[in-house]
C-alpha cells in the first residue's frame, strides 16, 4: 500500500495557550487507528492538563525545549532529543521556555480524545 499525504489536518489542541497540531497520519487525516504522526508547534508558556493515555507516545523535539512531567520526575527535552512515555503512565507536557517548541509526536495506537484521559 502507498498513501501520499499532501497536507496535514489541523487539530484543536488542549492547553493554556496556542498550540498547532498538524496530523499527517492518524484517525483524522488518514483514517488510521494503528498510529498517529503529528507535528506540534506550541508557543512559549503553553501547558496542557495532565493525562493518562491508553497509547505509547514517542516524542522527538525539532526546535526548542518541552517539559515532560511524570508522577516521579520532570524532563526538559531539547532539540535533537526524544522521549517515550508508555501507555497508562500519567504525563503532563508544557513549553514554558523562551520560543516554545516544535516536535513530532507518534502515538501507538493512534491518538484519540477518548483514549487520552485528561485531568479535569
Amino acid at each position: 500500500m502507498i498513501k501520499l499525504i499532501k497536507s496535514p489536518s489541523i487539530i484543536k489542541a488542549a492547553g493554556t495557550k496556542e498550540k498547532i497540531i498538524e496530523e499527517f497520519f492518524g484517525r483524522v487525516n488518514s483514517n488510521d487507528s494503528a498510529i498517529s504522526i503529528a507535528r506540534m508547534k506550541s508557543s512559549e508558556g503553553w501547558e496542557e492538563p495532565g493525562q493518562n493515555p491508553e497509547f505509547d507516545e514517542y516524542t522527538v523535539v525539532l526546535k526548542g525545549t518541552i517539559k515532560v512531567k511524570t508522577k516521579t520526575e520532570e524532563y526538559n527535552v531539547i532539540a535533537g532529543q526524544g522521549i517515550l512515555i508508555g501507555k497508562n503512565e500519567w504525563v503532563q507536557y508544557s513549553t514554558p521556555f523562551v520560543g516554545g517548541a516544535e516536535y513530532i509526536a507518534i502515538c501507538l495506537p493512534a491518538f484519540s480524545p477518548d483514549m487520552v484521559h485528561r485531568d479535569e
